[in-house]
């Protein structure tokens, strides 16, 4: 095993990157403990999509992300995050250049380094294109060449394996990040990838083509390390924090706001709307980016609604009477002034005006992308139903700011138990939840796959949506 502390330092390596600030030479001292307008909590991070990332609009993302500003607000202090490369944690810590570190990394084996109690488990398992045969046991791995990211703790893991099989071929890959390399295996330019296993879902949801096969062993606590000399209160207020993280709900919040959504989509249904990003999508491209440019509302949001409600058909029409590419009930687009539900243009608008009303109609406390998720759930069973959900939510005790507790409450609306509570009746409101689950995916590919809109000038309209937090959803309120 010698060796094998060093691999398993983060998921991810990248160099010293833009993100975060570059590991600064400080005196080989303890940091003070962080205090509110006095002194930070210093966080090493190493960047990923499960720990610290940049989205597209320079927002910073990123379940320990996350984590650690709840921890720090618990504290009363700001953060400031220096990017690392995994092998620079350990001595960082040492030589007290920080507080902690939040890079998805394995409980210390060696008993020096002091860490948090886990925040989560997870496994290293084998991906490959849905074409090659699958592996059904390890030692199918002699002779095969397996591509890992650089300090990732799958290429730790695959390099413990090539000790009992030498002809294991293990490759870091070094031309792009995790979606570069899922793209690679996608294209069978790579033979087998090594991830991590709460990334199989969202790997599958960008590259339908790749599926799991094979787990490489057993599943591995995820920590925060402290370094081996600590602030002892730190440690402690620490790891209190994370096991308190896990009873009250705060740990299931954030895995449902980044993993949540991804398990909804069938392969047919991915494969089927990269086909329409290709062969639709550009003739209406413009129609939701001048949409955008009006509303404030990410363009591809509104996209990915309007492929929800019709397919991207501008004369979709439903047996209950809603029409045109964004579904408008002859109601609503009266409200909004639409002449023609059918008139992709007028519908596109009309329909992302609307989901901006009912954006601003959530209570001033609602922050995003909640905000926006329980904006869409309206959208879809209409605000009187959906306030009936937010009085039967604080009737349970359930909180109606947040999307993971009201995602559990709107299915109750179609039982009699509940709905008979409320005065607006029953509301086929799983339908709403799967329509928000749904469209949080198709966003996510688009963001993958089209680029943001960034037009000159983007005025605001005087009535509607004046409060929107758009371009960018997570941006917090």
């Amino acid at each position: 095993m010698h060796g094998f502390k060093t691999f398993l330092i983060g998921l991810f390596s990248l160099l010293l990157a833009a993100c975060g600030e570059q590991l600064p030479q400080l005196p080989h001292r303890p940091l003070p403990f962080p205090t509110p307008a006095q002194h930070d909590l210093v966080v090493l991070v190493g960047k990923g999509p499960l720990t610290y990332y940049s989205d597209d609009q320079g927002a910073i993302q990123g379940l320990e992300h996350d984590l650690i500003e709840a921890f720090a607000q618990e504290l009363g202090v700001g953060v400031r995050y220096l990017v690392v490369a995994p092998d620079e944690i350990e001595p960082a810590l040492a030589a007290g250049k920080a507080h902690l570190a939040a890079a998805w990394l394995p409980a210390p084996g060696d008993g020096q380094q002091k860490a948090t109690p886990p925040i989560l488990q997870s496994g290293d398992v084998l991906i490959q294109h849905e074409a090659s045969l699958p592996l059904n046991d390890r030692d199918e791995l002699r002779g095969r060449t397996v591509h890992a990211l650089p300090g990732s703790r799958q290429l730790a893991t695959l390099r413990e394996l090539q000790k009992g099989i030498p002809d294991l071929q293990v490759v870091e890959y070094t031309d792009g990040d995790f979606f570069n390399l899922l793209e690679s295996l996608g294209k069978r330019q790579v033979e087998l990838v090594a991830i991590d296993s709460m990334l199989v879902q969202i790997a599958a949801q960008f590259a339908p083509s790749v599926l799991a096969t094979l787990e490489l062993g057993d599943t591995h606590p995820v920590v925060w390390w402290l370094g081996p000399k600590p602030n002892v209160e730190l440690l402690a207020r620490a790891s209190a924090f994370v096991e308190r993280a896990q009873r009250d709900g705060t740990l299931l919040k954030l895995e449902d706001r980044y993993f949540g959504h991804v398990r909804r989509l069938k392969q047919a249904d991915i494969v089927a709307f990269l086909g329409r990003i290709e062969t639709v999508l550009p003739r209406l491209r413009k129609h939701f980016q001048a949409a955008q440019a009006i509303t404030g509302l990410d363009w591809r949001l509104i996209a990915a609604i309007a492929y929800h409600e019709s397919q991207w058909d501008p004369e979709a029409t439903s047996p209950t009477g809603v029409r045109g590419i964004m579904m408008l009930t002859e109601e609503t687009a009266d409200r909004l002034g639409v002449g023609n539900r059918l008139d992709v243009r007028e519908s596109i608008l009309a329909g992302a005006r609307y989901v901006n009303l009912l954006k601003d109609l959530q209570p001033d406390d609602v922050g995003e992308p909640d905000r926006t998720w329980l904006a869409l759930a309206s959208y879809n069973i209409g605000p009187g139903h959906f306030n009936a959900a937010r009085t039967l939510a604080r009737q349970l005790g359930a909180d109606p700011t947040a999307w993971y507790e009201m995602k559990q409450v709107l299915p109750l609306l179609a039982q009699p138990k509940y709905y008979r509570q409320v005065k607006s009746g029953r509301a086929r409101g799983g339908e709403a939840v799967l329509l928000v689950e749904n469209i949080r995916s198709y966003y996510d590919i688009l963001q993958r796959h089209e680029l943001p809109y960034q037009p000159l000038s983007a005025p605001r309209e005087a009535t509607i949506g004046a409060q929107g937090n758009a371009p960018g959803l997570r941006l917090k309120r």
